[in-house]
């Protein structure tokens, strides 16, 4: 899996094809997609596009998608691959990861995530997926995977910024040999999130934080750069998204952006400053998530 990915969360149908296309003409090779995200057919039209422009063929990109938590029933894990590989306009995906260790049938958390990985497992002998792994589990339910399956979640996508820096649940994948994958990297500055208030405890948005606009300004690099920069040199992949060209084009530019041991100094410690998670659903879905993790 290339580092430097494009995600493709929260981007309008109206303009996620041309956002797709240009990120595959700019030199992005990963792709990030859901089917939650409403947009996958979308997203195939990008990539169609892309490749034919570039003259390229569906194995030079590395394709990830994710299955949602309607269709965590045995029966239902390879008719939603077969929905997102149609909507995609692909035959295969590099990568499906069980989106969360939650099921969503009948608005109860009825089905064991264990139950949907070993179905997410037969999918490996159809060919249709390369790799499969997992998204937002905690350490006892990633161990628990571990321990009661034949295979091993190749990659893990979780949120990981600045301000949830997570370093020893970082380590703990890399002793494991699992990949990890950092998603919403520019932390709270994703619209998303709630804006920080006048709550001086509350960190100011990432990219507009003192620190890494300092790093930025002696590097020469923008905020944005050094932010994913840090993510990459700590060897995870990372998957900013954006509508407008100039920033895809900007955070491209991220593999040309050289940080230093002092910066990454400086960047720890932001971490052990602000310890703040954007994204836990756990309260509205009526779960646990997150446990025993930074910031639970």
């Amino acid at each position: 899996m290339p580092l430097l990915g494009f995600g493709t969360w929260n981007l309008d149908k109206s303009n996620v094809s041309t956002a797709v296309s240009t990120a595959l003409l700019t030199g992005y090779r990963h792709i990030d997609g859901a089917a939650i995200y409403g947009n996958e057919k979308e997203v195939g039209k990008g990539i169609a596009h892309g490749l034919a422009e570039l003259g390229l063929r569906r194995e030079d990109i590395w394709v990830t998608s994710k299955l949602w938590n309607d269709h965590h029933e045995r029966s239902k894990v390879g008719e939603a691959l077969d929905t997102t590989l149609t909507d995609l306009g692909i035959d295969y995906l590099d990568l499906y990861l069980m989106h969360w260790p939650v099921a969503s049938v009948g608005g109860r958390n009825t089905i064991d995530y264990i139950e949907t990985w070993h179905a997410m497992e037969k999918l490996l002998r159809t060919g249709k997926v390369r790799h499969i792994g997992v998204s937002n589990f905690d350490p006892v339910q990633l161990n628990r995977l571990i321990k009661r399956s034949a295979i091993k979640p190749a990659f893990h996508q979780f949120e990981l910024h600045p301000y949830l820096q997570q370093n020893e649940w970082v380590q703990v994948h890399k002793d494991h040999g699992i990949n990890v994958t950092a998603y919403s990297p520019f932390g709270n500055t994703n619209p998303t999130y709630t804006a920080p208030g006048d709550d001086e405890n509350e960190p100011p948005l990432l990219l507009e934080n003192s620190i890494i606009a300092n790093i930025a300004l002696v590097r020469g690099c923008t905020p944005a750069q050094v932010v994913l920069a840090w993510g990459i040199h700590r060897g995870t992949s990372v998957i900013p998204k954006s509508s407008h060209a100039a920033r895809i084009e900007e955070n491209y530019g991220t593999l040309r952006c050289q940080l230093q041991k002092s910066d990454f100094e400086e960047i720890t410690a932001i971490g052990e400053k602000y310890v703040r998670r954007f994204n836990n659903p756990a309260k509205g879905w009526g779960v646990d998530l997150y446990e025993g993790l930074e910031d639970d």
